[in-house]
């Protein structure tokens, strides 16, 4: 893993030899002869760390050995990020022309660095700063390579050079569905779930099922949880992660959220949530399940107990424990031990991921030995997936051997319960990959992770760098997803197009982070008092922090104070997540934790709801030369963020999501030219965006790009010309346009990346989206104006909102050139009445429609079918699958192909149908609703039609009761 890091300081420093010898730059004089000693160095390190990294697991001190180089690394990352920072600042700052001194403020801002060593002040002493660094870690080096020589390392057979670009495969998440064993016993626990006797008048029944971790526990739990009997039996069920501590607290207010959403917001005391948890289980019967328990104490369960007494009779409690004395401990009434699977069950789960799409022939060759090795995982599910996921990707008896034979299997490590399969599963890892896996453990134990987050922290910290040209975001999607094929995830939640966006790590895979990162990750809850934070940085190199404060919970400076006194070494902190409910900041907090933590590459100071929020950004955030990653999502009370936050060249994403008083961005936002992500959604307030953004050439997001509005140095429509790289984008405030040669200058036609696209024809006033207050004419101008918009070539997802115009919502120019739209919203077009020819487009999957007041009928323009169509076969709308209209109050009449000669085939793949607040509507096509593909009607406030197709007495319900789900109110 340390080569992860030494290779890019490899380049960096060979470029930056080059440079000095070019004589291109002249920052630090002879910089170059000191980063040739440097390379020199690492260079020849380099060439044993692959054995080192091998050894490490089982020698001590070749684990310390690689902590001192790795933290030599991180020092010259540092120095590195000086310089090249140091060297954009002299490129953006010395510019001299006129279109770019329009683009930042004329003041001269000198506290870019941290301390004394500011680059624009002085020079000198920036100069003499790197010299001396680069010094040190050069003398820094010299000790590590005399250990080196005293540990017999044997250089790496593979040359380094190609292991550091070796690119990592792109592969699909393998289908981990099926869950094989466990009938009997998932059939024994659902029965006793159902089950009511009458000793559990006294209380609701405790049952505990208890094995070791990795056996299958929580999914045991799962499947009872999700039987359809068991959901008719119980009104109420209630899921909660509780792991280690037991936090009462925190399992309070889970049952409330899960029982009353909401309502524990403003409860601080615990004896308030008793209460409340009392009054929510009173009349109900309830399932509680509560996986994953350690604690041991009574006290603490007790209260819980006599509170949940209040439920109906029937209720049930289940736990799932490693240890059978927590189990006695919660007073369970029925303790059911969970067994190791049998070993014909865990070669089921084993073949059907390890021979997953292999032929006949490979398995037969590979069976004998892929026995021996489920042999070795010991009736463990957990064990038997994680190296069945491995070994589908290795195709040779060789391979397999090679992890039959593997000394990890009698570890030290693993004899003391860290799985043998995870560590050799982390070891098959490409290099790339094992960074992004040891970062994970930054987030608690049963923590759902974000895998957009997520990726979006391994980019702050320079985790998918790779040559060629993809895309970031895809690099790091591509590392997700060979982290959960490997098992290292699971619990997947996903959206619509069943795409993974949430999982969790299973306590063993994460215990197994946690041994590779030692110390450089942390997660420290605060409670309100100091001493919870302090036991927590004892004797640690912390890297990465995440703090999770409690609802009511102060931040004050001594908490602070003592950290920095007590961890020297709280100054590499390159990752600061700070998140949590209702919070407060010292107003000194952030100017400190600026001022110290100038190493920080990502830095989240978000909250979810409550009443106390940060209220500005201090100005000496600059020092953060850094810093990639900035979210203040959710804060409400800021209003502006200060100029400074300009200085951070290195910036690569800003979100200010939920910042909904926030009233403008930084002037110079045009000097953060590496910026490629600005999230700014729910951004009220914003009433315009600065000119230079148009400069921010790298920009992928743009959540909402504000244009029109009547203020100075603000930005344009023609400001999108140069931001080709653009792959989403909201446009607000296209209401105060009136000049169609700037829509034609903002060249969308131009934009090849561009696969989202919102356009809003409101008119911004202080943020807000208004409809009054508009220019003249607004048809006619929202129809210029549309036109002349140019469609981007490879658009995937389009919405429209608010045009005025009567006609081409979407112009003929539009829709022969969208053939690669998927998903169509228009909204609030209310002036239009006709619908634009959207059957003509090939690969539409989902349409929604509302709000569209003027539209009366719907026929073949439509379908995108002209009345006089010959007998040629025409199929309108080939991949549509959902469509929806709601609020379209005028429309009485929906007929399509009646005037069609010829034959037509209509929406063939169609499978969802919604109607909304259509209330003049008086049928639906029969065509579409005898068609057998559909599997979904939805019909809402719509008089007509649900009279029409009332179960068993409507005149159309013979014509759809063959849908198999039908929802009409």
């Amino acid at each position: 893993m340390v080569d992860e890091i030494l290779s890019p300081i490899l380049e960096q420093l060979t470029s930056m030899a080059v440079d000095e010898a070019k004589e291109q730059v002249r920052l630090v004089t002879g910089v170059g002869k000191e980063a040739e000693k440097l390379t020199r160095k690492f260079r020849t390190i380099q060439t044993v760390l692959h054995d080192a990294e091998k050894r490490q697991i089982k020698e001590e001190t070749v684990r310390l050995w690689l902590d001192q180089l790795r933290d030599a690394c991180y020092d010259m990352e540092d120095v590195l990020g000086e310089w090249n920072t140091a060297r954009l600042k002299l490129q953006i700052d010395g510019v001299d022309d006129h279109e770019n001194d329009a683009l930042v403020p004329k003041k001269k801002v000198c506290s870019f660095f941290p301390a004394a060593s500011c680059f624009s002040c002085k020079p000198l002493v920036l100069r003499r700063r790197i010299a001396l660094k680069m010094k040190d870690i050069n003398e820094t080096l010299d000790d590590i390579a005399k250990q080196k020589a005293e540990f017999g390392f044997a250089v790496n057979v593979i040359n380094s050079n190609e292991r550091a670009d070796q690119r990592v495969p792109s592969i699909s998440l393998i289908d981990e569905s099926e869950i094989f064993g466990r009938e009997t016993q998932k059939n024994d626990l659902v029965n006793r779930l159902l089950c009511e006797s009458s000793e559990e008048r006294k209380g609701p029944c405790v049952i505990s099922l208890v094995g070791m971790g990795g056996i299958g526990k929580t999914t045991l739990a799962q499947l009872a949880y999700n039987n359809d009997d068991v959901k008719k039996q119980f009104e109420k069920r209630i899921w909660v992660c509780v792991s280690d501590p037991f936090d009462e607290f925190k399992i309070a207010r889970a049952i409330i959220e899960a029982l009353k959403p909401g309502s524990a917001k403003d409860l601080v005391e615990f004896q308030s949530l008793m209460q409340h948890v009392q009054g929510c289980v009173e009349g109900e019967k309830f399932l509680l399940v509560l996986d994953d328990v350690w604690n041991k104490d009574y006290s603490k369960w007790e209260p819980f107990y006599n509170c949940l007494k209040n439920g109906l009779h029937g209720s049930k409690i289940l736990i799932t424990t490693r240890d059978e004395t927590t189990a006695h401990n919660m007073r369970s009434t029925k303790i059911i031990p969970i067994d190791l699977l049998s070993e014909k069950e865990c070669w089921s789960i084993f073949e059907s991921l390890a021979f997953f799409g292999k032929s006949m022939e490979g398995c037969e060759n590979l069976e004998k030995i892929g026995r021996e090795i489920v042999g070795k995982c010991k009736g463990l599910p957990l064990a038997v997936k994680t190296i069945g996921s491995l070994l589908w990707s290795k195709n040779t008896e060789e391979e397999w051997k090679n992890i039959l034979e593997s000394e990890i299997w009698e570890h030290e490590v693993v004899k003391k319960g860290l799985l043998a399969p995870l560590l050799l599963t982390y070891n098959e890892l490409p290099s790339k990959v094992k960074h992004c896996f040891s970062y994970c453990v930054v987030f608690l134990k049963d923590y759902e992770i974000s895998k957009y987050k997520l990726i979006n922290l391994w980019m702050a910290q320079d985790y998918l760098n790779e040559k060629g040209n993809k895309e970031v975001e895809d690099i790091g999607e591509e590392y997700f997803n060979i982290l959960a094929s490997s098992s290292f995830f699971q619990e997947f939640e996903r959206d619509g197009d069943g795409k993974v966006y949430k999982c969790k790590m299973h306590d063993l895979v994460h215990d197994l982070a946690q041994f590779i990162c030692r110390n450089e990750c942390l997660t420290v809850k605060i409670h309100g008092g100091e001493e919870s934070i302090m036991s927590s940085f004892e004797q640690k190199k912390v890297l990465h922090l995440m703090l999770t404060i409690d609802g009511g919970t102060s931040v004050p400076i001594a908490i602070w104070d003592n950290v920095w006194n007590n961890v020297k070494r709280m100054r590499r902190l390159r990752s600061l997540l700070v998140e949590g409910g209702d919070y407060s900041w010292s107003s000194k907090v952030l100017p400190q934790l600026f001022d110290k933590l100038t190493c920080l590459r990502a830095l989240t100071l978000e909250t979810h709801g409550g009443y106390n929020f940060i209220k500005e950004i201090p100005t000496n955030i600059e020092k953060l030369i850094h810093l990639k990653y900035l979210s203040l999502a959710s804060q409400t009370e800021i209003k502006k963020l200060p100029e400074t936050l300009c200085e951070l060249y290195n910036l690569e994403r800003l979100n200010v999501s939920g910042c909904s008083n926030l009233r403008e961005l930084p002037q110079g936002i045009g000097k953060l030219r590496k910026l490629m992500y600005l999230d700014n959604d729910d951004t009220y307030s914003l009433r315009y965006l600065p000119v230079g953004i148009g400069e921010l050439i790298r920009l992928r997001r743009v959540k909402k790009f504000v244009v029109g509005g009547w203020y100075d140095r603000a930005c344009s429509l023609g400001s999108l010309k140069k931001l080709n790289l653009l792959r989403q984008c909201s446009i607000r405030g296209l209401g105060g346009v009136s000049d169609a040669g700037e829509a034609r200058r903002a060249e969308l036609e131009k934009k090849k990346n561009l696969s989202d696209l919102e356009l809003h024809f409101g008119h911004l006033r202080d943020g807000n989206e208004e409809q009054t207050g508009r220019r003249e004419n607004d048809e006619d101008e929202d129809e210029r104006l549309l036109e002349a918009l140019g469609p981007p070539p490879n658009l995937k997802n389009l919405a429209i909102r608010i045009y005025r115009g009567r006609r081409n919502v979407v112009p003929k120019n539009w829709v022969m050139s969208l053939t690669n739209l998927r998903v169509l919203h228009l909204f609030e077009c209310r002036n239009c009445e006709h619908l634009p020819p959207l059957g003509k487009l090939p690969s539409l999957e989902d349409l929604y429609i509302a709000g569209m007041k003027s539209v009366k009928r719907v026929g073949n323009e439509f379908l995108g079918v002209e009345s006089d169509t010959d007998g040629s076969s025409v199929i309108a709308f080939p991949k549509l699958k959902r469509l929806r209209f709601w609020s379209v109050s005028k429309l009485e009449e929906w007929d399509l192909g009646t005037a069609i000669k010829g034959e037509i085939i209509i929406m063939p793949r169609l499978s969802s149908l919604s109607i909304g607040g259509c209330p003049k509507l008086k049928a639906l096509p029969d065509h579409l609703l005898q068609k057998t593909t559909l599997q979904r009607l939805e019909i809402y406030r719509c008089p007509i039609l649900k009279e029409r197709c009332r179960k068993e007495t409507g005149g159309d319900w013979p014509k759809i009761r063959h849908i198999p789900y039908i929802h009409i109110f």
